[in-house]
């Protein structure tokens, strides 16, 4: 025989019931090659890239699948440190995408670029996480082809389809068309179930965020403004505010008034601002915040950084999803600059309490703390209703079952 015959043998594991690296040991004896199942991961923004980076190290542990890793470029210069830290670097790179594109562009260009590489590498399953264009453009590409999809951090609910906008249309979307609903909760559970989703296909698993937490505790962070060295090290009391949502940004004048009227009231207390990278956000806390003593304004941080930042904050006023998991881990309040939440859990620990964007509620809800540490110390207690850590894990191998039922 002139050339290498290569077979592919889909379902023969299932049958034999054999280990595959034998497998392969005798096939190529017989000039055959069995080729492993193959999970694609797709990640376009940092939190994406965050709460994979666990999963893909965990699923490259194993040696009767492959994997392959595509970064689509959503928030391209926010990846770049992510993936060199975790050391999850894409096999498949999407041209970056330009900043402030409207999202009807994003999306079909995301499923354009996608669907190439589907066509290309042949992915048996496709895993995707949370509730951005990427997560849904790559999950509704798999779809048309017919590849199944994974979806982590299933079943999150506002129960309001325009909040937030559009994260809540997306996962909902992303559900209809999942194989395997990889939900980080009971009730994120008990959401699927509700909407008609079998049992068989849904697994509690925790949340990644927080296995990659922990691992992020081990860094030394490395600060390259001496300013927030000397705070962390300092015996100030701090307060860490994030504001970046696109529900919000036309509300951005009302948080950064809030943050004018506590810092006036409370001149012993620093606020710390990391400036997200759209420049409506940086204008806005710019234009009112520049001059303000107390008030500290910063470049975005890497998430190394962040997380120090977390840790030492007195209190945290955000409207992003990922500090809501991240903050009560670590026992530091939150206030939520949202009129809803889609993770109930936090709400019920008392660790997050929903404040909205009002200038006036912002005031009160913070002035409230800052006067009164009891009821700080109340929210202050660290819970994790996302799991121990471990839930990189158990997304892995409920993966692998899949693949090689599949195979």
């Amino acid at each position: 025989m002139t050339s290498q015959l290569s077979v592919e043998f889909k379902g023969l594991c299932g049958i034999l019931k054999v280990d595959r690296l034998e497998l392969n040991r005798k096939l190529l004896g017989l000039n055959m090659v069995f080729k492993n199942p193959k999970v694609m991961v797709i990640y376009g923004t940092r939190p994406e890239a965050i709460k994979l980076a666990p999963v893909i190290r965990r699923l490259k542990s194993y040696d009767d699948i492959d994997v392959a890793v595509v970064s689509t470029g959503q928030h391209e210069e926010l990846l770049a440190p992510i993936v060199e830290r975790f050391g999850i670097q894409a096999d498949h790179q999407l041209p970056p995408m330009p900043a402030g594109r409207a999202l009807n562009t994003l999306l079909s260009a995301t499923i354009n670029g996608i669907d190439s590489i589907y066509a290309a590498a042949e992915p048996d399953v496709v895993l995707v996480q949370g509730d951005t264009t990427t997560a849904f453009a790559a999950a509704l590409a798999a779809f048309n082809r017919g590849v199944p999809v994974t979806h982590l951090e299933a079943g999150l609910r506002t129960g309001d389809i325009r909040a937030p906008f559009p994260e809540e249309a997306n996962r909902r979307l992303i559900s209809q068309i999942t194989d395997l609903h990889c939900a980080p909760s009971a009730d994120a559970a008990q959401n699927l179930l509700g909407e008609g989703v079998s049992k068989e296909r849904v697994v509690i698993t925790g949340n990644t965020v927080i296995d990659a937490l922990h691992e992020v505790a081990e860094w030394d962070p490395n600060f390259a403004d001496p300013r927030i060295q000397d705070l962390i090290e300092g015996q100030s009391k701090f307060v860490l505010v994030t504001a970046h949502r696109r529900e919000n940004l036309d509300k951005l004048g009302q948080i950064a008034s809030a943050i004018g009227e506590l810092a006036e009231s409370f001149p012993n207390v620093q606020f710390v601002i990391p400036l997200h990278a759209n420049p409506r956000v940086k204008r806005a806390f710019e234009e009112s915040l520049a001059e303000t003593s107390n008030v500290l304004l910063i470049e975005a941080l890497p998430y190394a950084e962040f997380t120090a930042v977390l840790r030492h904050s007195w209190l945290v006023i955000t409207d992003s999803g990922g500090v809501q998991e991240e903050a009560p881990a670590l026992g530091i309040p939150v206030l939520l600059m949202r009129e809803k939440t889609e993770r109930h859990e936090v709400l019920h620990t008392g660790a997050v309490r929903l404040v909205g964007t009002d200038t006036a509620r912002i005031v009160d809800a913070v002035s409230r703390l800052l006067n009164n540490d009891e009821e700080r110390k109340a929210m202050a207690i660290v819970s994790s209703p996302y799991g121990e850590g471990r839930a990189s894990y158990r997304v892995a191998d409920a993966l692998h079952d899949l693949l090689l039922s599949n195979c």
